[in-house]
């Protein structure tokens, strides 16, 4: 039986997770995992996480499976989040929603229950996407298809290009979109944009797949579902797989959502049974922990507010980490123009330097980063700017 089994390839990121692990230069710098880190390179627990964590530990009575769908509250939580708290398709009971391990187990959920409903469905993804995207949602045994979103040219979105593509996607296709701080790129649809995919979405009958893993880190918590708001009011179905592993900074919680917007109440109602089968048929219960604390947070009005200041934070530091970067390479003299480092949102951008470019940076300066040349800008600080700034320009 094994014997029959080759040797994978690292996984691009965990690969490059060892070789720093491993990489003895003092100077070495990770730009290449998708967390946020502080000015001192580290991941911390945020406060208000840690203070729900103190209550939870008071107030927990018991260890008992809390079912495949999730915790209640958990769920209500996120769709208030997600939606805001008087979204139409809420009034009108249109959404069904499963907690899940992490997005991941959010996207590989949804895209169970897409397969149910149109076995034959193709999943359209933009160009570049994340790296995870296509393994977890190719597995599942429905057709992927990319369509154009990034252009090299401009450092922003080919939109056009995307549109022209769009047109061929079927009614019952499903259409992966980033729902902001697009991973790997950075670059964002404009609320112009997102009205644009709407109107296209209705007119050929696909169904939208929104991927919101960073809310909050874009423009804010608000500003960043405007596309998943404007879509689940405007449009007959819906898909959204959400993370809280980034904004809540729980990364080792694995706590994800799927939200399901239905045509109708019955609808939705098939679609929360449909999703608890699925669930139990792949792990059976999702793990408490982390829905617990998000729900207490965000049930909270004074730890509610305390989160959002910490996000806030967050999200202002790495703004100005992009503006303080692009400053640092304009004055070492860079060759290229790097100002649409300053344009684009979220944790992430592309360099957009070669494939050989990246691997001198990683062999003479120890700076490692995916081969495409995305970074993630939380891993800049104060200490290796000058270093890091230095080394992309010697490379130029």
């Amino acid at each position: 039986m094994f014997e029959k089994l080759s040797q994978l390839p690292d996984d691009p990121i965990l690969g490059l997770m060892v070789a720093f692990g491993e990489d003895s230069n003092p100077n070495k710098i990770d730009l290449g995992v998708g967390v946020y880190k502080t000015e001192q390179g580290d991941t911390p627990v945020m406060e208000s996480v840690k203070q729900a964590e103190r209550d939870i530990w008071e107030l927990e009575q018991t260890k008992l499976y809390i079912g495949p769908a999730g915790a209640p509250e958990f769920s209500t939580a996120m769709r208030s989040l997600l939606l805001g708290s008087s979204h139409p398709a809420l009034i009108d009971n249109r959404v069904a929603t499963i907690q899940t391990p992490g997005g991941s187990g959010a996207l590989r959920v949804a895209a169970e229950l897409a397969k149910k409903g149109n076995p034959n469905a193709t999943i359209w993804v933009s160009d570049p996407t994340w790296g995870n995207h296509i393994p977890l949602l190719s597995d599942t045994g429905l057709q992927i298809k990319t369509y154009p979103y990034y252009d090299v040219a401009s450092h922003g979105v080919n939109f056009d290009g995307m549109m022209a593509t769009l047109t061929q996607a079927k009614a019952g296709d499903l259409v992966l979109l980033h729902g902001c701080c697009h991973n790997p790129s950075g670059a964002d649809l404009s609320q112009q944009q997102w009205q644009a995919v709407t109107q296209l979405a209705n007119k050929k009958g696909f169904t939208p797949f929104i991927d919101i893993a960073y809310q909050g880190f874009g423009e804010g918590i608000e500003e960043d579902a405007y596309g998943v708001r404007l879509m689940a009011e405007q449009l007959p179905e819906l898909l959204i797989a959400s993370s809280c592993s980034k904004n809540f900074g729980i990364y080792r919680e694995r706590t994800g959502s799927v939200l399901v917007v239905s045509k109708n109440a019955t609808q939705a109602q098939a679609c929360a049974s449909q999703l608890a089968r699925i669930v139990r048929g792949i792990y059976s219960m999702p793990p408490s922990h982390g829905a617990a604390v998000v729900a207490h947070i965000l049930q909270n009005d004074s730890l509610r507010q305390h989160w959002l200041d910490e996000l806030d934070t967050m999200r202002k530091r790495i703004f100005q980490l992009r503006g303080q970067l692009l400053e640092q390479l304009s004055k070492k003299g860079a060759s290229s123009d790097f100002s649409f480092i300053t344009q684009q949102s979220g944790m992430f951008s592309f360099l957009d330097i070669s494939p050989a470019q990246v691997q001198r940076l990683r062999d003479e300066f120890s700076i490692y980063m995916t081969g495409d040349s995305r970074i993630n800008v939380a891993g800049v600080n104060s200490h290796n700017i000058d270093y890091l700034s230095s080394a992309i320009v010697s490379v130029l």
